[in-house]
């Protein structure tokens, strides 16, 4: 397999559709995440064992997020090459998503953006072809 600019570092990729409203793909997704990445990042090179659960806690965060406030579904993709882990979780609905500091009456609610805004080495927001929009984040292994 090649890289996206031609260079031999792809690891590897995941790609699901997930249902309207169905929060039992966001365990799903954690663990085909999990298989995704294997032993990355590999500690020998500079890697930390906490990387893979990070991206788990994130792309749950995200998929969970399009799943709860959404109608229509969602797609996410991984892709692992070389050194950098990109997440990507589409929606189909128009509007951009908000990240406001959680408040305390809201339990664990309005903490995903925050967690992201957090803990990736990038992320951002832009809109879809089409129909909605893609919310993305970058994880690097031994950015930390």
């Amino acid at each position: 397999m090649t890289g996206r600019h031609g260079g031999a570092g792809v690891r590897g990729r995941l790609h699901r559709r997930l249902g309207r409203g169905d929060l039992t793909a966001v365990p799903e997704v954690r663990h085909a995440l999990r298989d995704l990445l294997g032993k990355w990042p590999d500690p020998q090179e500079g890697g930390t064992a906490d990387a893979a659960d990070v991206a788990e806690l994130l792309a749950s965060e995200l998929v969970t997020n399009a799943l709860i406030h959404t109608d229509q579904g969602a797609v996410v993709t991984a892709t692992v090459e070389d050194s950098r882990l990109h997440v990507e979780v589409q929606d189909f609905m128009a509007g951009l998503p908000v990240s406001d500091r959680p408040r305390a009456d809201l339990g664990t609610s309005g903490r995903g953006l925050v967690l992201v805004e957090s803990l990736a080495d990038a992320w951002g927001v832009r809109s879809a072809q089409g129909v909605g929009k893609v919310v993305w984040f970058d994880l690097y292994a031994g950015a930390a």
